[in-house]
């Protein structure tokens, strides 16, 4: 069975928190609700979310404050934040977004199908990662059983192999749609992320094949 994703959605006023669930219910996904920057940080201290959906505008702690302490923490700094917000101050305002750590900035009224459209790619993209520490924890077990590296089975490389280049593949083509629906340099930075990783568990199947030098 595969485990659903985590999405938090941190906003002051329970409304809004109601329409956000009725957009991204469609997406099958575990939607966690946090009623202040304060409340989202807790949470993000247990749990792992995929995507992070932040009002700009909250009391006391508003949303470029709970990003800063996001992005500073280890933990939690890869992960990506949506901006909303009912506030148009221009692009100086947008840039402030961006500048605390945003991969996309959406004003309100926003329409439904598109913010489902972006927080469906970065739930595909935490799936994918999800899948890569799955690939890497498989291999450190068989090393870490005692098996010498050119004893481990062809069977099971090629498995891994196989494995691998589908979600390099489905990586790729999240990757298209990421510069697609989200132009900043927090998304780039997202899918440079994911690649990094893929080409890292690629190099260590490589080495583990016979007569790899």
């Amino acid at each position: 069975m595969v485990q659903k994703a985590k999405i938090l959605l941190v906003d002051d006023r329970p409304e809004n928190l109601l329409a956000l669930e009725a957009i991204l219910s469609a997406l099958d996904q575990t939607l966690v609700r946090a009623s202040s920057g304060e409340e989202a940080l807790k949470a993000l201290l247990t749990d792992d979310f995929a995507v992070i959906l932040l009002d700009v505008q909250m009391p006391g702690m508003d949303g470029f404050e709970t990003a800063a302490h996001i992005k500073r923490r280890e933990r939690t700094r890869d992960i990506p934040i949506i901006f909303l917000t009912a506030i148009n101050h221009g692009p100086h305002h947008t840039f402030r977004g961006y500048a605390a750590g945003a991969v996309d900035y959406i004003s309100k009224p926003f329409d439904p199908w598109v913010l489902r459209a972006k927080v469906s790619v970065f739930v595909d993209l935490y799936m994918k990662n999800t899948q890569l520490k799955e690939q890497a924890a498989l291999l450190r077990l068989q090393l870490e059983a005692g098996e010498e590296p050119a004893a481990i089975g062809g069977a099971l490389l090629g498995e891994l192999s196989a494995r691998l280049a589908a979600v390099e593949e489905q990586a790729e083509a999240l990757t298209k749609q990421l510069d697609a629906t989200a132009d900043s340099a927090g998304a780039a930075a997202t899918a440079a992320h994911l690649e990094r990783k893929l080409a890292g568990l690629r190099r260590a199947l490589d080495a583990l094949r016979p007569g790899a030098s």
